[in-house]
């Protein structure tokens, strides 16, 4: 009694454990085996993110393992560079994300585009949906996300004129239906998650009626962890894995905080250290590459199961993994029961939740830019792969900032006697320089002019140089001297100057005030 008033949580931590280790079990062999690596090494994967991540600080509540998001990428390491070669790459990206981490790097993957983010859900989503409708009906996928996509047609084709395909498609099917449906159930049925139940059904149909579905292959837990040699680190030379090692180490850590930021807001107990967070995760990919496991990453689905569950301290993530060590070690041979078609809805129903329809609504009405950079994210990852795609995605993001970041606007009053009033307002930045000149030097040269720059948010170097210099082209004309309105570094503070005066200002004279800014 004395041990358990330490822990004044322990009922609801257990409890909540034992709903994200059922959660956890059909999302780690699925993920392994959609990844083409034995299923024991997502179970390795999900042990090492309940124990060892669940151990450290950074997210109290948010579970860690093998990630659906990670699925193409780990499917195209593997295909590239072999099995051998997995564990030195989620190793090195590991290390790369525990120097992220002590170099305070964590906090600033909150900087990222949201929309770069949900493209790059999107573009997974839609390749994991594509490459499971294959294995749902047991047929061999193409290697190309267009590939998979363009050979649909076919493949449906050849599902309908085969026994044996429309089978196990119809397990898949079932599968997913189950998981939509579950939610629906008496809430004393939906105490067992609804991919773990759809899975059980799936599996004791197989069995009951013989169906000819292809299972999951099982080799045992000790027989594939199997730490990289030599030769796996040999292939550190080619430069090209080092492209899949930075992506590894970047998505891995994007989807991770993102997940954590999420996380937090379903919980009001204490608030994710974000860069502590990325040395735990930077510590269990590093242990699960020298196990020769998958990459690891925060998963969302069983980080709102273990909320949802009532979970109130890390005791439960970490229980997690150790019931799914006793799984592992006690009853390897049941996953040889599982059908492969089962395992491929589960994946199809967690790809079709990445995709953000709401959010993509949403964007598309109040910020199309960011929903043609979703777009355009996806679509690539699709088109090309997930590295590629994000750094697209994220080039698009820097060009529309540095537009948006660019923006002003110019408005001329001519009321045909006196001066003509000139308005910029906005940010004038060097990017909109030629736009600014060619409006100001289309100005009659015989008129006084007064510039108004109170609007300004920020005018940099080169506008300001260019601004003194047409000031001075255009008094050299026989005008009135141009007259400037600048909004200064001081609260509520104007200066009204010459083009002189304007010239000893940018020089640091002081400025002469007179009032508040225009409106």
């Amino acid at each position: 009694m004395n041990v358990l008033s330490k822990f004044p949580y322990w009922r609801q931590d257990f409890t909540a454990s034992l709903v994200v280790f059922l959660v956890a079990v059909p999302l780690c062999v699925g993920v392994a085996v959609a990844s083409g690596v034995p299923a024991e090494l997502g179970l390795v994967t999900g042990i090492v993110g309940g124990i060892i991540t669940g151990l450290m600080p950074g997210s109290s509540l948010q579970v860690s393992g093998p990630a659906a998001g990670l699925t193409v990428l780990v499917f195209e390491a593997v295909s590239e560079f072999g099995v051998s070669a997995l564990g030195v790459i989620v190793l090195v990206a590991g290390l790369l994300q525990l120097a992220m981490g002590f170099s305070r790097v964590g906090r600033w993957f909150r900087a990222i585009s949201v929309s770069v983010v949900e493209g790059m859900l999107c573009g997974i989503g839609l390749v994991i949906i594509a490459g499971q409708i294959y294995a749902a009906a047991g047929l061999k996928a193409p290697d190309t996300g267009l590939g998979k996509i363009a050979g649909l047609p076919g493949a449906v084709t050849d599902a309908l004129s085969s026994t044996a395909a429309l089978t196990s498609l119809a397990i898949g099917t079932g599968t997913i239906a189950i998981i939509v449906l579950w939610k629906r159930m008496p809430k004393a049925a939906q105490a067992v998650p609804g991919a773990l139940a759809a899975v059980l059904l799936a599996t004791v149909t197989a069995l009951v009626f013989g169906l000819p579905v292809a299972t999951v292959e099982v080799e045992g837990l000790l027989g594939v962890i199997q730490p990289p040699g030599s030769a796996a680190f040999g292939e550190l030379a080619s430069p090209a894995i080092w492209g899949t090692i930075v992506a590894f180490a970047l998505i891995a850590s994007a989807e991770s905080l993102f997940s954590a930021a999420a996380v937090d807001r379903l919980h009001d107990g204490p608030r994710t250290q974000y860069d502590k967070e990325m040395i735990a995760q930077g510590a269990g990919n590093t242990i699960c590459g020298a196990l020769g496991a998958l990459p690891m990453t925060a998963v969302i689905v069983r980080s709102s199961a273990n909320v949802a569950a009532g979970a109130k301290t890390k005791a439960s993530r970490v229980l997690h993994g150790v019931w799914l060590l006793l799984f592992a070690a006690a009853l390897p041979s049941a996953l040889a029961l599982i059908p492969i078609p089962a395992l491929a809805g589960i994946l199809i129903h967690a790809g079709w939740k990445l995709i953000p329809f709401r959010q993509t609504a949403a964007l598309w009405r109040s910020h199309r830019g960011e929903a043609l950079i979703l777009a355009v994210t996806a679509v690539s990852i699709v088109a090309v792969n997930m590295f590629e795609g994000v750094l697209i995605g994220l080039a698009l993001s820097v060009i529309k900032t540095a537009w948006d970041a660019s923006h002003n606007k110019l408005e001329v009053i001519d009321k045909g006697a006196g001066p003509v009033q000139v308005y910029l307002s906005g940010n004038a930045t060097f990017l909109r320089l030629p736009k600014i000149l060619g409006s100001l030097e289309a100005l009659p040269q015989d008129r006084p002019i007064e510039l108004d720059l109170t609007g300004l948010h920020h005018l940099d170097h080169a506008c300001r140089t260019a601004l003194e210099n047409w000031a001075e082209r255009h008094s050299e004309a026989g005008t009135e001297p141009v007259k400037v309105t600048e909004t200064v570094l001081v609260p509520a503070a104007v200066v009204t100057a010459t083009r002189g005066e304007l010239q000893k200002a940018a020089g640091g004279a002081p400025p002469v005030y007179n009032g508040g800014p225009r409106g």
